[in-house]
């Protein structure tokens, strides 16, 4: 019976918390509804500039530019990278594996192995963010579309949108070549 009554008041107060967990983030988001940075709801609009994007906490905007040259100092996982600033970069045209997966640990390496602590371009396509305000960007250390060369080593797939088509054909040639030679996770 005490068992019981433990029970319940775990559950009774996960409850509670849950439900001040909630009203936090629905007033957080209604301030954010009627917002948009071209075209992606729920980010606020400080500037009427162009080539803006957002940092993560959804608070700051910068200007991305076309092309910017950054330093990496840190690497998400295999396809997001935080540049000099704290602003998140999410590569176009490809995707890698999330924590839990095959191929995350070995993306994520190779990565930083890449890029961590080096200046890189990123370069832009059509779209600047995300709905996670995360900039959008293909990646080049040297003449090296990082990108391309993480899908042409099998740690990541080709995955595109209308916000980037730029190095759609490279890409697509990058993972014919890493799925006839076998390359990669499985």
């Amino acid at each position: 019976m005490e068992s019981n009554k433990t029970f319940l008041a775990i559950i009774i107060g996960a409850v509670i918390i849950g439900g001040f967990l909630y009203l936090g983030v629905k007033d957080n988001n209604s301030k954010l509804e009627k917002t948009q940075v071209n075209g992606t709801p729920g980010v606020p609009i400080i500037s009427n500039k162009q080539d803006i994007f957002v940092k993560s906490d959804l608070t700051t905007t910068v200007s991305c530019g076309a092309a910017d040259n950054a330093i990496v100092t840190k690497v998400i996982d295999g396809d997001t990278v935080v540049v000099e600033g704290g602003y998140h970069v999410r590569i176009i045209g490809m995707d890698a594996d999330e924590t839990g997966y095959s191929c995350y640990l070995p993306a994520k390496t190779r990565l930083e192995a890449l890029v961590l602590g080096k200046q890189v371009l990123l370069e832009k396509d059509k779209t600047d963010v995300d709905q996670y305000g995360r900039c959008l960007r293909y990646i080049f250390i040297g003449n090296i579309n990082v990108g391309v060369q993480l899908v042409k080593e099998g740690l990541a797939i080709a995955s595109f949108y209308e916000s980037g088509t730029k190095y759609k054909a490279e890409i697509a040639q990058a993972e014919k070549y890493a799925q006839q030679k076998n390359l990669g996770c499985k």
